[in-house]
């Protein structure tokens, strides 16, 4: 038991003179330093690079979404241009568009309130 408190002790005073002997390494401390500069007190830190990361994923999923509309509003344009009959349909049930002798009856539903 004796030898196993020897060497505790021994292992961590050797442990300790080492890291002392580390903080006096002038390339370590100035290479600590540096370190310490970027990763906190930088512009460009960790926290702005984290918050520049989430800002440009939203992007992109805001870039998909308008690329998605996009292609739909591509899509229907296309079709009003190329059918009489789709463009007839559309703007009778967008713009309420009706001929000379119809009447034309609107239905409001309802929202069910909780």
């Amino acid at each position: 038991m004796r030898i196993l408190d020897s060497f505790r002790s021994n292992f961590s005073d050797m442990g300790f003179r080492r890291l002392i002997n580390l903080f006096r390494n002038k390339y370590f401390l100035i290479s600590f330093a540096f370190l310490v500069w970027m990763i906190f007190f930088d512009k460009n830190d960790l926290f702005s690079q984290y918050q520049y990361h989430q800002e440009v994923n939203k992007l992109k999923l805001e870039r998909d979404f308008y690329q998605k509309e996009t292609e739909k509003v591509a899509k229907d344009l296309d079709e009003l241009t190329s059918n009489p009959q789709k463009l007839e349909k559309f703007a009778r049930e967008k713009y309420l568009m009706k001929k000379d002798n119809e009447d034309v009856f609107v239905i409001v539903k309802e929202k069910k309130e909780e």
